[in-house]
C-alpha cells in the first residue's frame, strides 16, 4: 500500500495545518496542491436558508475507498503524498466539509490530481449527505452531479 498517505474521518473541525504539514518537505516534489470544500449558503424557496449538512459514513469502507484513491493518485499522477480529510456529522455553512492535500514532481500533476480525488470522492466513497433548512426540513443530497466532474477530470489527464 501507499505510504505517503494521510486519511482522517473526523466529526471535529479538520485541522489545514495538519493537511498540509503532511503533504509538505518532499524535496522531490515541486507542485503542492491544496483543496478545502465548505459548505456554501444556499436558500430554498420553500425551506428557507440552509443551516448545515449532515454527513453519515461507513467508515471501514470510507477509509479502505480512500486508501484506494490516494493509491490510484500514485500510480496515475505521480503523487508522492495524499492528504484527505473529511468531516462526519453537522457541517455548518462556512465550516470546510473536506480538505485534500497532495504532493507531486510537478504542478499539473499536482493539479489533476487532487481535482481527480475531490471528484471520484463524491461518486465513489460511502459519505452521504443531507441538506438541513431552517425550517427543519431535510433531504439527501444526490452524487448525480459528480459523476460529470468525473468524466471532466479524467478528460482534462489527456
Amino acid at each position: 500500500m501507499f505510504e505517503g498517505l494521510r486519511v482522517e474521518l473526523s466529526e471535529k473541525p479538520l485541522d489545514s495545518s495538519a493537511v498540509r504539514g503532511f503533504v509538505t518537505g518532499d524535496p522531490a516534489c515541486g507542485g503542492l496542491v491544496f483543496f478545502e470544500g465548505a459548505t456554501r449558503a444556499e436558500t430554498d424557496p420553500n425551506h428557507g436558508a440552509l443551516v448545515r449538512l449532515d454527513y453519515e459514513v461507513h467508515r471501514s469502507m470510507a477509509r479502505k475507498q480512500l486508501e484506494s484513491l490516494a493509491q490510484t493518485a500514485a500510480n496515475r499522477f505521480s503523487a508522492k503524498r495524499v492528504a484527505i480529510s473529511h468531516r462526519i456529522g453537522g457541517v455548518a455553512v462556512g465550516e470546510p466539509s473536506v480538505m485534500i492535500g497532495v504532493a507531486c514532481p510537478h504542478r499539473g500533476q499536482a493539479f489533476n490530481a487532487c481535482r481527480w480525488i475531490i471528484d471520484a470522492l463524491k461518486v465513489d466513497v460511502p459519505i452521504w449527505k443531507k441538506d438541513v433548512f431552517e425550517d427543519g426540513f431535510v433531504r439527501w443530497v444526490e452524487a448525480a452531479n459528480a459523476e460529470l466532474g468525473m468524466r471532466n477530470a479524467e478528460e482534462s489527464e489527456e
